[in-house]
């Protein structure tokens, strides 16, 4: 009996490791996982089931059902879409590139309203859910049963109760402590709200490695909000435990909500396999600004790795500066290689992030990354006013983008995100001087102290590392 089952763990190790050889993103981890399955089936096996997948499936052919939807939407207003879609002639090669990229346009005569930390943000996303008339939808990572919560909670609640539409997407696991008592009085209200279903599917059954990481709030089709923000009151600088929050969220009035729209309506999709009716599909012009704005969603169903290739074609395409802020550095190897090239290009490259950790992993495996990147030239900058978690980059002198993507393998290649790629010299002027002031409640790593550091603090950061690819 023994001799059987030790035999079946090894069959099946065999095939899970031709498995991953087929479908591992990387070379690394493809001979990771198949070393593992086949010399220790008993502990990979488990391990391969919940963390070993890259591909989510079943997602794709969703988000199809959903895109024809949505076209068939817009089969009828496509001439009043198109006019606040750019001219190509308009687009230099790095706009063109994420254009395809992000299998959408740029449109423009958007207005935008950079919003800084949470105070800002939630003030500003509350009063948008009270003037909401027709419909409300949002998709939030972490939500929370706590003051802000429960604030969130009642201002729904309360627009239900006066007919408005609400629609409400949290993921399952990164809200695993939201008791089922918040949903449910929600539910009372007409509320619909459904986790995004990660696990939903004969192959993801087992897997706790996706996660919808997208922060998305939209509002009778005209005005949008996404970024950094969750729903808890951390995120309101009320947790002893991280002080001053510091993050950023944008919100956008104008046709490219339409773009944020149809990246929720495919998630909605996926976790209920129903369609929301009466959405507004008709973009409104912003009779204060014109601002041109690219949505770039981007999933581990995604044919290409959309997010890793923002990052990689924004560093290559900077020419004068490319300043980024991640709570997470965990890079690739292509974007190491980008990174010192443009450091050798002479671009006034700088990576800030946090000086406090929240995921000691994930701060340890940061150090092993320094030294051979800040050896052309690539600053860093740890933020110590708090702890730092907005996704922001600026290239050059021209773009900029906001969204919920972090600097890491996770969400490369594993996480459900959404991205603002802005070009406007304006906007980019205020990402720059939101910047200066990051800067200015931080300090500049010394590199060669970290090269002085005793034999045990490197090994532990090397262990860390080898946790990267699930952290």
């Amino acid at each position: 009996m023994l001799l059987s089952l030790l035999l079946l763990f090894h069959l099946l190790g065999f095939i899970l490791a031709l498995d991953a050889l087929m479908t591992a993103r990387t070379s690394q981890g493809a001979t990771a996982w198949v070393i593992s399955l086949i010399t220790l089936p008993y502990v990979a096996i488990p391990l391969y089931w919940f963390f070993g997948r890259s591909k989510f499936e079943g997602y794709t052919s969703a988000r199809k059902e959903a895109e024809e939807v949505v076209a068939n939407k817009l089969k009828n207003r496509l001439t009043k879409i198109e006019k606040y879609v750019p001219q190509d002639s308009s687009l230099g090669s790095f706009e063109k590139s994420l254009q395809h990229l992000a299998k959408m346009p740029y449109f423009q005569a958007n207005e935008l309203e950079l919003l800084i930390d949470g105070e800002k943000t939630f003030a500003s996303i509350l009063e948008g859910i009270a003037k909401a008339k027709e419909y409300v939808l949002l998709e939030f990572y972490i939500v929370r049963d706590d003051t802000l919560g429960r604030k969130v909670q009642q201002s729904l609640i309360k627009k239900a109760q006066e007919g408005v539409k609400i629609y409400f997407i949290y993921d399952e696991i990164g809200s695993h402590q939201l008791p089922e008592s918040y949903l449910n009085t929600m539910r009372e209200a007409k509320i619909e709200v459904y986790n995004f279903h990660t696990q939903k599917g004969i192959k993801n059954r087992f897997q706790i490695n996706f996660r919808n990481h997208r922060k998305i709030v939209i509002v009778d089709g005209i005005t949008s909000w996404l970024g950094g923000l969750n729903i808890g009151d951390e995120y309101l600088s009320q947790k002893k435990k991280f002080g001053h929050w510091r993050d950023t969220h944008l919100k956008i009035t104008g046709p490219s909500t339409i773009a944020v729209q149809k990246t929720f309506i495919e998630d909605w999709y996926w976790a209920t396999e129903k369609h929301i009716e009466n959405l507004r599909w008709t973009p409104l012009l912003s009779q204060k600004e014109n601002k041109k704005v690219l949505i770039v969603p981007s999933s581990p169903s995604d044919i290409v790795e959309t997010a890793s290739l923002m990052y990689l074609q924004a560093i290559n395409a900077a020419t004068e500066r490319i300043w980024i802020s991640s709570p997470y550095f965990i890079p690739d190897r292509a974007i190491i290689k980008a990174l010192q090239l443009a450091g050798l290009r002479g671009v006034d490259v700088r990576i800030l992030i946090p000086a406090k950790a929240d995921h000691i992993l994930v701060y340890l495996a940061a150090f092993t990354y320094f030294e051979n990147i800040a050896v052309t030239g690539v600053k860093f900058f740890r933020y110590n006013d708090g702890f730092l978690h907005q996704k922001v980059m600026l290239i050059d002198s021209l773009h900029a983008t906001v969204g919920t993507a972090n600097m890491d393998n996770r969400s490369f290649r594993l996480n459900f995100e959404i991205a603002a790629l802005i070009s406007d010299k304006a906007f980019a002027q205020e990402i720059k001087m939101m910047f200066e002031e990051d800067f200015k409640n931080s300090y500049a790593l010394d590199i060669a102290q970290i090269s002085h550091e005793p034999f045990l603090f490197k090994l532990i950061t090397r262990l860390a590392r080898l946790t990267s690819p699930v952290l």
